[in-house]
């Protein structure tokens, strides 16, 4: 084991801030609980106490403000070896935004340690009050009177965390970090720190200025840990096998775009997998807005002969647009050099280098991007038909779509 689960990276914090104590504080207690540095996960937040990733030698993921409870609780549920521990680090602002999540991994009683740096503030956004925020700091402050603060001890320990505490002094963090890590389930542990820059200044002003530390607060659902066994994502992952044999030594950049409803996702699935199943390097990735059910719908995919270091499509060197929606969002990638295939509606007669067939009249709207897909393998020979046939049969609508397939327009 490492004598230390920190880097030699130096802290990134404001001279005098007090997350630097507790982050010792961390290392210390792991290094006393006989933790090797790789059996531990640390799950960040945004915020001055998100800037601890490089300073730890563990594995580390950083999330967004207020979602790192969520994303350690995920991680908790998903690890099928139980000696890892699960460490979910956030500030006071990162709790207040993302109490939801807090509370949550509370009342599911997942396996997770949750350290709340607390220094009474937003730090990195100017200083701004949280909902962790005292009332003695507010008053300081001349805000938010009449306000009382969230206390997130009390809050987690109603929702049915297995151990929840607040610890002001430092000599206390160590072994107070140590009992939280060794609980079985959920346990959060309110830490006080100090900004300088700007909030308190000196260390012995947080008992003036912190919420009271209450005794532990313990549950009594011992033995009532959740846990859900899992495997591996990949176990899940569809194996295709080359079965075909296609003459391109070169590589094709092929820009899919339509609406939503109009197959572009699936098509490009497709087509992604008939170029595995050829024995081609391939890549798919789509885009579509939030709403999902409407707007446009875009897809991009390669087929390599090489290996794909760079998934970007800057330059295609075909693009299919079967509406309107997918010709005003791919506009801007048309030139001379790339062939546009489209549906014959669409105002792109006399442009150059572009063929226009009536796709959609002659398989709907569905199955227009399959019929125009069809229609360039034909024509180019990049990969046979017969793979992206092969692609088509597991689909629960394989016959129709292997009809748009054969259809010739």
């Amino acid at each position: 084991m490492k004598s230390t689960v920190l880097t030699d990276k130096k802290m990134p914090f404001c001279p005098g801030c007090g997350h630097g104590v507790i982050v010792n504080s961390i290392s210390k207690a792991f290094i006393e609980l006989g933790y090797n540095p790789l059996d531990i996960i640390i799950v960040s937040d945004i915020g001055c106490s998100g800037l601890i990733d490089p300073l730890f030698a563990t594995h580390t993921v950083h999330g967004l403000h207020g979602r790192a409870p969520a994303l350690g609780l995920g991680v908790a549920m998903g690890l099928a070896d139980r000696s890892k521990k699960v460490i979910v680090i956030q500030g006071d602002g990162g709790a207040t935004i993302g109490l939801q999540h807090l509370l949550e991994a509370a009342r599911r009683n997942i396996d997770i340690t949750l350290l709340v740096f607390n220094n009474l503030l937003y730090g990195m956004t100017g200083g701004q009050i949280s909902g962790l925020s005292t009332d003695k700091f507010k008053e300081l402050r001349q805000v938010e009177e009449g306000v009382p603060p969230f206390d997130i001890v009390k809050l987690a320990h109603q929702a049915g965390a297995m151990s929840s505490a607040r610890v002001i002094s430092p000599a206390n963090f160590t072994e107070s970090i140590k009992f939280a890590v060794e609980t079985p389930g959920f346990a959060l542990l309110e830490l006080a720190s100090i900004c300088p820059s700007y909030g308190l200044q000196k260390i012995k002003e947080l008992d003036e200025f912190s919420e009271e530390a209450d005794a532990l607060l313990n549950t009594r659902r011992v033995n009532e840990v959740v846990y859900r066994e899992t495997s591996s994502l990949l176990n899940d992952v569809e194996i295709i096998t080359k079965k075909f044999s296609t003459p391109i030594d070169e590589r094709y950049r092929v820009l899919l775009a339509g609406s939503a409803g109009g197959g572009i996702q699936l098509a490009a699935e497709l087509l992604a997998k008939a170029g595995i199943s050829a024995g081609l390097h391939t890549t798919m990735k789509g885009e579509y807005p939030v709403t999902v059910g409407t707007g446009f719908s875009i897809a991009e995919v390669i087929l390599s002969r090489s290996p794909i270091n760079y998934t970007g499509l800057d330059k295609p060197d075909v693009i299919f647009i079967m509406t309107e929606d997918g010709l005003e969002k791919v506009k801007s990638f048309m030139n001379d050099d790339t062939l546009v295939i489209a549906d014959d509606f669409l105002p792109l007669t006399n442009a150059k280098n572009v063929l226009c067939k009536p796709f959609s009249k002659k398989v709907g709207k569905r199955s227009a991007i399959l019929t125009a897909i069809s229609s360039w393998i034909s024509a180019t020979n990049v990969i046979p038909k017969e793979a992206l046939i092969e692609a088509i049969k597991p689909h629960k609508h394989s016959e129709l779509l292997i009809k748009a397939i054969e259809t010739e327009v």
